[in-house]
């Protein structure tokens, strides 16, 4: 048992949480495999797949490690182009272009750390958007990528439906377990002291950079595989499409209305990201002012998400970070 603010969490942990876990995801691969589901539902689950993928990468930085990042669609806008490149211009399979798009990402997010990572708080959250500003520049006059008009994805044999959604869920599933996995480990109570103080974390013995470097390049690589799956459904990456800020905003939306700071935060607030930005397609000109809207409210009312007030108050967490269960504690 947890207490929070003197109130008893129980913790769903170990075998509980497994079962449960093993149910919900077989559940999910035989309607992926069967065609128990039509296209269209199809390509609503291969969104929330991805975007749970994409959220639960920039919660871990931001939620769990308190590295705000600006910027991660420097690494959706490199995956989608590597994808492409390796598809269409080089004549190589999709698996060698994902595997591209995540070497690509991880070298990128090696680089770039020699950079960030001297900056902290709203310095490197501003300085992870201009370096993706300045990558969008860059493939708008890159020749080789046919600048602004974009480039295709030529996948063949291009994967069926049902194939695209099997390996979204695995993405998803790899995603939320790594999250889950390393939380729970000594590296976790690391990530939290230095979201807590980074100062005080060191002094307590915690290697900084090499925590930071740690999130941020499996950040990057997770971010990359989803963002390739996405352009493969797509058919073409542009560079406004690549490296817009509005991936970014897509993911503080689904991390703050599930829960930052929790693993199945995100889970929730992909779910209605997507049916909500489905049904605001109809309505163009309002959308963005509506999901602002929700987002102050959710802000306002229910500070800590979705997730996390229904854990509060209900007394129970779902993927607890913690390295204990009920239990064991009494």
């Amino acid at each position: 048992m947890n207490k929070r603010l003197g109130k008893p969490v129980k913790v769903l942990d170990s075998l509980p949480l497994l079962i449960v876990c093993i149910a919900v995801v077989s559940s999910l691969y035989v309607v992926c495999f069967t065609g128990i589901a039509s296209n269209n539902a199809m390509r609503y689950m291969i969104q929330i797949f991805l975007y749970i993928t994409m959220g639960e990468m920039w919660n871990l930085l931001s939620g769990f490690t308190g590295m705000t990042s600006l910027g991660q669609q420097l690494y959706i806008g490199l995956a989608g182009y590597s994808v492409a490149v390796a598809t269409t211009k080089l004549q190589h399979s999709l698996g060698v272009g994902l595997l591209l798009a995540v070497a690509v990402s991880v070298v990128v997010a090696l680089l770039m750390s020699l950079l960030l990572f001297r900056m902290e708080g709203m310095y490197f959250s501003i300085a992870t958007w201009v370096v993706a500003e300045a990558f969008e520049k860059l493939f708008l006059n890159w020749k080789y990528v046919e600048q602004g008009s974009g480039l295709t994805v030529r996948v063949v044999p291009y994967p069926k439906i049902f194939e695209i959604c099997a390996f979204s869920l695995t993405v998803c599933v790899a995603a939320v377990a790594v999250v889950y996995i390393l939380l729970r480990s000594r590296a976790g109570l690391g990530l939290t002291a230095m979201r807590d103080s980074i100062t005080a974390a060191s002094a307590c013995g915690v290697n900084v950079f090499c925590h930071k470097l740690l999130v941020y390049v499996i950040a990057a690589a997770f971010t990359a595989v989803a963002a390739g799956v996405f352009f493969v459904n797509k058919g073409i990456v542009y560079p406004e499409s690549g490296f817009g800020i509005s991936w970014t905003v897509s993911m503080i939306f689904i991390v703050t209305i599930g829960g930052t700071g929790t693993v199945a935060g995100p889970i929730a607030g992909a779910v209605i990201y997507v049916f909500l930005q489905e049904f605001l397609a109809h309505y163009p000109g309002w959308s963005n002012i509506i999901l602002g809207a929700v987002t102050i409210l959710v802000i306002f009312f229910m500070p800590k998400g979705i997730m996390g007030t229904l854990q509060e108050k209900l007394g129970f967490e779902v993927f607890s970070a913690k390295r204990f269960s009920f239990a064991k504690h009494k």
